[in-house]
């Protein structure tokens, strides 16, 4: 039984990294159960015995992808010593994705399609509540008196227009975005 369980964990983590794949190369649209079926390895049928729908199988990859990478930010934004380090270091983490990430690419789709996906959209938005209760509770934490709430938005979605812009240009350095940022950061709240 566990050997089964075991190749099952394994057969959806293939389905899902070939999703994720799939999404940067061919769109979200674009992605079939065929082309999934083939880039991980299976039968067309396995991708339905996993998955009620291929929109489902994307649903869970930019789900479970998504979500892996931005507890991966948001550790690393902890470990930092203060405001002008984090800051620093967030663009760095942005600046070390290629613009043509497959990872980047899945989000920017998962973001567009979540308009028409109610079920993506709630998962989304989870998963950014999450990250920017964190970047707020470390502003917080490193002596922000702004409102890090209202901040940790403002990151948040600066870090995604920045990954939109870079899939445009892929010659915009996020790190050459460090100075006024930091400025932003250490800048006294205005009434």
């Amino acid at each position: 039984m566990e050997i089964a369980v075991e190749r099952g964990r394994a057969t959806r983590q293939r389905l899902l990294r070939a999703a994720v794949a799939l999404v940067g190369e061919v769109g979200w649209n674009g992605v079939t159960t065929r082309l999934v079926a083939k880039r991980a390895d299976v039968s067309p049928g396995v991708v339905h015995y996993h998955y009620a729908s291929v929109t489902d199988l994307l649903i869970a990859a930019c789900t479970e992808h998504g979500g892996v990478m931005l507890e991966q930010i948001s550790q690393g934004l902890v470990e930092q010593e203060d405001l002008a380090d984090g800051v620093t270091w967030l663009l760095g983490e942005l600046a070390s994705y290629p613009a043509d990430d497959p990872a980047a690419l899945l989000l920017a789709e998962a973001f567009l399609a979540s308009s028409r996906l109610p079920e993506l959209r709630a998962d989304l938005a989870v998963l950014l509540n999450r990250f920017r209760v964190t970047v707020a509770e470390w502003l917080r934490a490193h002596g922000y008196e702004g409102d890090a709430d209202v901040l940790a938005v403002l990151l948040s979605a600066l870090l995604d227009g920045v990954a939109l812009h870079r899939g445009v240009d892929p010659g915009l350095d996020p790190q050459a975005l460090a100075v006024p940022l930091r400025r932003l950061f250490a800048s006294e709240p205005q009434a």
